[in-house]
């Protein structure tokens, strides 16, 4: 029998993005060799160095050329001399929209040997996992700007909500639920929000009289970010919509002690295209290229990645082998309160995951 391969297609991005992706990598090949199978990567340069160079983020047929991979490894998108919407609508927002990513999938967990921000809590009263829908939603490209620079200057956002889109980011969210602990919480604002959260709830309903044996609770936004902070062991599965699942996916993970550990999972269930996987910590222009930067965050992606393309095996032993490194202080990096560097800390992930 031949050893299984997958291609992955790599967008280290900007910043810390090469840092990141590399330690990533040199921890998922060590994966793959324990468990016996292949990764076979190729390198984009898309990134905000190629725009100024080229006034793109990505190439004109970029789309095209990564939909004959397996999956795509991403390390941040970002850098102060190229405004944020330029960046992310070039390269990250196309790439979500067009190859139909739309789950966005970001665990939230507590480490042993994380600090954690909230008095009193353990690893065992936060881990939950946030379901964003990521394609539509509040983040619309409908609208625009009347009169500007004058006194009667006016800008005007529409958000798009579809009952294919909402049902199907439901469905995500309820399937996640019944392989973890059976509930699903749903973000909404439909005492503010007059047509399209009153709809959002209504397909949420929809979806609890589907998967009848899943236990639910509702929260407006406002309340849900404070029981976030007050009472994290609540939560399970979330589903929000683009705008909310955003924020509530950045506390969760501050909540839990750092943004620098977070995850994400950009996913067409469908598999029609290729999933793309990415920490979501940026590209943090301040400390690129000094080799302190957390590889926690890309290397948990990166696990995530091998959980998708169904080598379960590997991607337990690469979160074992984060949470060993997490929980000493020797291969923690600094931003957690650790001594080590990133090499430091990717060799100690490298020696847990060896047999």
């Amino acid at each position: 029998m031949s050893k299984r391969r997958h291609r992955i297609a790599t967008i280290p991005g900007d910043g810390i993005g090469h840092e990141v992706i590399e330690a990533g990598q040199e921890v998922l090949e060590a994966a793959a060799r324990r468990f016996d199978f292949s990764l076979d990567w190729v390198e984009f340069d898309w990134s905000c160095d190629r725009f100024q160079k080229t006034g793109q983020m990505m190439p004109d047929d970029g789309i095209e050329r990564v939909r004959e991979f397996d999956a795509i490894y991403l390390g941040a998108v970002g850098w102060p001399t190229v405004p944020d919407h330029v960046s992310l609508w070039g390269l990250l927002i196309p790439l979500r929209r067009e190859l139909d990513l739309y789950a966005n999938v970001r665990p939230v967990k507590l480490f042993e040997g994380v600090k954690c921000p909230l008095a009193d809590r353990s690893p065992e009263d936060i881990d939950f996992v946030v379901v964003r829908e990521n394609v539509e939603g509040e983040y619309s490209k409908i609208g625009g700007r009347l009169y500007e620079g004058t006194p009667y200057e006016a800008a005007n956002q529409v958000a798009m909500f579809t009952r294919h889109g909402t049902d199907r980011i439901m469905e995500v969210a309820f399937d996640l639920a019944k392989r973890r602990r059976n509930h699903v919480t749903s973000a909404t604002k439909s005492n503010g929000i007059v047509h399209t959260m009153p709809f959002w709830d209504e397909r949420f309903d929809a979806a609890k009289l589907r998967h009848s044996g899943v236990d639910t609770a509702v929260y407006h936004i406002d309340i849900l970010a404070a029981h976030f902070v007050l009472n994290p062991d609540r939560f399970d599965v979330v589903v929000a919509s683009n705008l909310f699942g955003d924020i509530l996916s950045d506390l969760g993970p501050a909540v839990a002690g750092s943004i620098g550990i977070a995850p994400s999972a950009n996913l067409n269930p469908a598999r029609t295209s290729p999933s793309m996987f990415e920490p979501v910590h940026g590209s943090a222009p301040d400390i690129a290229g000094q080799g302190i930067a957390n590889p926690a965050a890309a290397v948990w992606a990166g696990a995530m990645m091998l959980e998708h393309l169904g080598e379960t095996e590997a991607a337990i032993a690469v979160v074992d082998a984060m949470a060993r490194t997490l929980s000493d202080k020797s291969s923690r990096t600094a931003d957690l309160g650790g001594t080590a560097n990133t090499k430091r800390s990717v060799e100690a992930m490298l020696s847990a995951i060896q047999p």
